[in-house]
């Protein structure tokens, strides 16, 4: 009996989808990659490029650019297209623009007889996974956007700075919008498994000029400081498209922080937001509810609202 192949078409051929690609085949992710583009001829030549990494890596992994309508029998459909926002602009801004081009992707992929799982990067990815989820017709656990996982990895890494130690000690995610009105939450910080909160309560004159404030602002920056810098993020992204596509094509039950549809979660509906979630085979296996403090409860609303209003938003527009 022959091995299924794990295949994952990768929509979207810029930074972003080349830069998840690259993170797939050096990491040995799948076994089949399809590269879609807008353009045609740059789908082959990346996928080419990429080709050309496998006498250097562990694994072989068959790389060529396709179209929408080849996605039949893909395991995952990773979605990076979308519209870069200009200087002075926010993500928010591209809401109109991306919802017309998720539609243009979804519909030939579902009419392509699809029916995997759909992984989104695409900016502002709460509403556009939100919007993905309503125009393909799948269930809600087999639409994931990367949502929050890129923030909360910022986070551990700022906080692995000032401490001095691993990121990968440090635990605790950043929830809501994967944009302005994200927020940390501080009450499930932990560095070693000891809450942060309680560290800096006993060490207090070891760390006299932290503050929680700014590094939540570092962290929801971030993004912003590397595109000014240069003009777009990609391989944190890369690899959090494919730390998310490992965990769903090797059924690792990781918990990782992406946006979600929540229906009853978090006391909240009809929305798509970043939250902690068990990603297995099947997609979003559980959505992890942190009982969080009141005033990050209240947090969470007020971001929730913020996604809820583009949605809506959108939806008049179409």
């Amino acid at each position: 009996m022959g091995k299924k192949n794990r295949k994952v078409a990768i929509v979207g051929v810029g930074m972003v989808g080349a830069g998840c690609a690259y993170s797939m085949i050096n990491q040995s992710i799948a076994d089949e990659i399809m590269m879609v583009g807008r353009t045609h001829e740059k789908a082959v030549a990346q996928a080419l490029d990429l080709s050309h990494c496998m006498d250097f890596t562990s694994h072989r992994t068959k790389v060529y650019a396709g179209t929408l309508h080849d996605c039949g029998d893909m395991d995952i459909v990773i979605i990076t297209a979308g519209p870069n926002p200009k200087p002075g602009q926010d993500r928010m801004t591209l809401l109109h623009e991306a919802s017309e081009i998720v539609r243009d992707i979804t519909d030939p992929i579902m009419a392509s007889g699809f029916d995997g799982i759909f992984i989104i990067a695409a900016n502002p990815v709460d509403v556009v996974t939100y919007l993905t989820w309503q125009y393909s017709g799948l269930p809600r656990e087999r639409i994931i956007g990367t949502g929050t996982s890129i923030d909360s990895s910022r986070l551990k890494t700022i906080l692995s700075d000032v401490f001095s130690i691993d990121p990968r000690s440090v635990h605790g995610y950043v929830l809501g919008e994967h944009g302005e009105s994200q927020f940390v939450a501080w009450s499930h910080v932990t560095i070693g498994g000891k809450p942060l909160l309680h560290i800096m309560e006993q060490h207090a004159l070891r760390f006299p000029e932290l503050s929680l404030d700014d590094v939540a602002l570092k962290t929801r920056d971030a993004g912003w400081e590397i595109f000014t810098r240069k003009g777009h993020t990609q391989f944190g992204i890369g690899n959090a498209l494919a730390h998310i596509a490992r965990s769903i094509l090797y059924d690792e039950h990781r918990i990782i922080a992406v946006s979600a549809i929540l229906d009853g979660e978090y006391n909240e509906q009809n929305v798509c937001a970043g939250v902690p979630a068990i990603i297995s085979g099947e997609g979003i296996q559980e959505i992890i509810e942190l009982r969080l403090e009141e005033h990050e409860q209240r947090q969470f609303h007020h971001s929730c609202q913020v996604i809820r209003s583009a949605i809506e938003q959108v939806q008049v527009m179409v």
